[in-house]
């Protein structure tokens, strides 16, 4: 198995998450007594993995692997928020964030993580991108190292104010300046100059524009590897009460993909 492709993780990752999932269980996943499990641990692990990676439906990954849809729904609702608690300690807090961005310049971006429209939850229509989902802010040093992705927000909040909703703001405060898209004026210091009312720009802000999105090339790429778990590029199917917990998870699997063995 190609496991960075279908996982997300490589072989020496799948198998210490599948450690911490072990000694986080509170009780044996096959135990002797009983109808023996379908699908050993290390499968499991690799189904939920595989879930969060490609957000394929149950139906496909229960035939990937000779399982059954109620099996693969069996193992995303338990071992997802497994996933998510062990892998936690990889996601960086407002502290760490802060300690990384001292003495440096960062760059902001927001992204919007899609998902069904669910009737009783209008908050989650963003009308700039479209669609339903929630608002995810990111912060990377210049050269693209990740520093931040903060706690996912519904939909409907614009950028200017998930940067202040959320942390970003404390840890743009705590650099030596911030590089941002238009949407976030009046919040970062150096953001692309909008084209006046029944106007045009000048030939140095159109420079100056081009200049500054050369500069926030990095952060595009930072929100296209995330969004590489299609958990959070493509909509989400399962019931509101449960998204939660698989962003965390993949967040958890994204930090730990680039940082564990990597040492």
């Amino acid at each position: 198995m190609r496991y960075h492709r279908t996982t997300g993780l490589m072989l020496s990752q799948m198998q210490e998450l599948v450690r911490r999932v072990q000694n986080a269980l509170t009780s044996p996943w096959s135990k002797k007594t009983g109808r023996p499990k379908s699908c050993g641990l290390y499968r499991a692990v690799e189904v939920a993995c595989m879930y969060l990676r490609q957000n394929c439906t149950q139906e496909f990954l229960g035939d990937l692997r000779d399982i059954s849809q109620a099996t693969v729904s069996r193992i995303t609702s338990v071992l997802v928020p497994i996933v998510k608690a062990v892998l936690e300690e990889f996601v960086p807090d407002v502290e760490n964030a802060i300690r990384m961005v001292k003495g440096r310049a960062v760059l902001v971006d927001g992204a919007i993580t899609p998902c069904w429209s669910y009737a009783e939850h209008p908050e989650l229509w963003s009308r700039k991108k479209g669609t339903t989902g929630f608002n995810a802010q990111l912060v990377s040093l210049l050269d693209g190292f990740v520093v931040y992705v903060s706690d996912p927000l519904p939909g409907k909040t614009h950028d200017a104010a998930a940067f202040t909703e959320t942390s970003v703001a404390e840890i743009v405060q705590n650099s030596c300046g911030a590089i941002a898209d238009k949407g976030y004026q009046g919040h970062v210091e150096a953001t692309p100059r909008k084209t006046p009312p029944r106007g045009e720009l000048s030939k140095r802000d159109k420079e100056c524009n081009a200049e500054i999105s050369a500069l926030r090339a990095p952060i595009e790429r930072v929100v296209a590897h995330v969004k590489n778990w299609k958990i959070l590029h493509t909509d989400y199917r399962r019931p509101y009460n449960t998204y939660r917990d698989a962003y965390d998870a993949a967040r958890g699997l994204f930090f730990f993909s680039i940082t564990w063995g990597f040492e």
